[in-house]
């Protein structure tokens, strides 16, 4: 079993910056990719970004730019470097990790964009 717990959330004005972490745990060995997604209210989920074990990444077009998914792994700990903020940005962001044919999923944290 993976565990996956993310921080780093808030309240944050437009123009402002976060960094979210996703630290993850457990059965980690065979992960192949982990994704930043978010959810906004009355919207569907969203992926935002990837980043696999070869390093390759990936971004969601509105946030090209402006967000970088990088990883450390020596902390096994994925994180999203949010800037240049707007409050369409307002969502839970969840973290997740592709493992075989499964998604292991975190709890969210709330990133409120706001003046």
């Amino acid at each position: 079993q993976v565990q996956l717990v993310e921080s780093g959330g808030g309240l944050v004005e437009p123009g402002g910056s976060l960094r979210l972490s996703c630290a993850a745990s457990g059965s980690i060995f065979d992960i192949s990719a982990m994704d930043w997604y978010r959810r906004a209210p009355g919207k569907q989920r969203e992926l935002v970004a990837t980043i696999t074990t070869g390093g390759y990444t990936n971004y969601a077009d509105s946030v090209k730019g402006r967000f970088t998914i990088s990883r450390d792994n020596a902390k096994n700990t994925v994180y999203l470097q949010m800037d240049s903020l707007k409050p369409e940005d307002t969502a839970v962001y969840y973290c997740s990790a592709r493992q075989g044919l499964y998604t292991h999923w975190g709890q969210g944290t709330q990133v409120t964009v706001s003046s």
